[in-house]
């Protein structure tokens, strides 16, 4: 069976699309092991660096169908939250919002990019590999949870 054409359009995140990407998130994304998404949190992404997050879009619509946070520090770029919601997967989301987001990091200056994977989110390893990327087993990762304080 080959997959079926949706066209999509790719597109930077707005304040506007916080409930709706929370929401397709909700679905998409693996959500274990790490801190509740918040609206006010993807709101102070999109204020700090309004390209970061990039969505896919059926043509005429404008609920997120997929997304991308490609984050860029001056000096790392790292890809987040690559979701693509499940009736829309296996039809070239996933590899267009990729290509987009390493597009947009190459021109900030980026040699290498990474991605985050849960070791237990076995379609999210088959995407990344299938997409060119290898795990990279010299390294681990180490967290600390932050206090975040008020504005």
């Amino acid at each position: 069976m080959s997959p079926i054409e949706t066209p999509f359009l790719i597109r930077p995140a707005t304040g506007d699309d916080v409930d709706t990407l929370l929401a397709l998130w909700e679905i998409a994304a693996e959500n274990d092991a790490r801190p509740v998404d918040t609206r006010e949190a993807v709101e102070r992404l999109l204020e700090r660096d309004p390209g970061a997050c990039l969505l896919a879009v059926l043509e005429g619509g404008n609920d997120p169908i997929g997304s991308i946070i490609a984050g860029w520090d001056g000096w790392r770029a790292h890809l987040y939250r690559l979701a693509v919601h499940p009736e829309h997967r296996r039809r070239g989301i996933a590899r267009a919002l990729l290509s987009a987001a390493e597009e947009a990091l190459v021109e900030h200056g980026a040699t290498r990019a990474d991605a985050m994977v849960l070791s237990s989110n076995t379609l999210g390893r088959q995407l990344w590999s299938g997409l060119g990327y290898t795990e990279q087993q010299e390294w681990r990762r180490w967290v600390k949870p932050l206090e975040l304080r008020p504005r």
